[in-house]
């Protein structure tokens, strides 16, 4: 994969495959500690310690549509290459969390990529679910609640185009800002 964006993307896909009803995706770049922390939790049926233990294997899947699962393995391969590391905690019945570690000024780090397009992907794929997105960048950070936008919304539904554009363009806004402040 080009960029984390898309890491982030197959990675909720897997917690939306385990049936999660809130995800949430934490990016936080830290320059003083020169780290990009990525995490990615669920409330999705989790998996046993078997399941933990292969899931960085390619041939581990769960999937019936192929017979690889590239998601977890690419993206420790990813963290690895940036001199980084990618941790998995999992408990049937509670969910999955997944940590990938970046040193933020390897010269082998994937780029972020497009996040609010990625965030708008997975909102309109999937309405029903509770997104959280939070990017922190040194001490500023940025929160997106696709809960905090269906009060706002009222009956009005998140994937209405006006509605996308508008949350794609504060997603980006917010993390443009933040860029910003550094």
């Amino acid at each position: 994969m080009e960029d984390l964006s898309l890491h982030i993307l197959d990675i909720v896909e897997n917690s939306l495959n385990a049936g999660a009803k809130t995800v949430k995706i934490r990016l936080e770049e830290n320059d003083e500690k020169n780290a990009l922390i990525l995490e990615i939790g669920d409330d999705g049926r989790g998996m046993d310690k078997e399941m933990v233990a292969g899931a960085l294997d390619p041939f581990v899947t769960t999937r019936t549509t192929r017979r690889v699962g590239l998601g977890l393995p690419f993206l420790s391969e990813a963290a690895k290459a940036a001199n980084g590391k990618l941790t998995l905690h999992s408990q049937p019945g509670k969910g999955t969390k997944v940590k990938a570690t970046f040193e933020l000024r390897h010269i082998d780090i994937k780029p972020l990529g497009d996040i609010a397009q990625t965030m708008i992907t997975l909102i309109v794929g999937h309405p029903d679910i509770d997104f959280l997105y939070s990017h922190k960048v040194n001490r500023s950070r940025y929160v997106f609640k696709t809960r905090d936008f269906r009060k706002k919304l009222d009956r009005i539904p998140l994937q209405t185009p006006q509605v996308t554009a508008y949350i794609r363009k504060s997603i980006k806004d917010g993390i443009d800002q933040l860029r910003r402040k550094k």
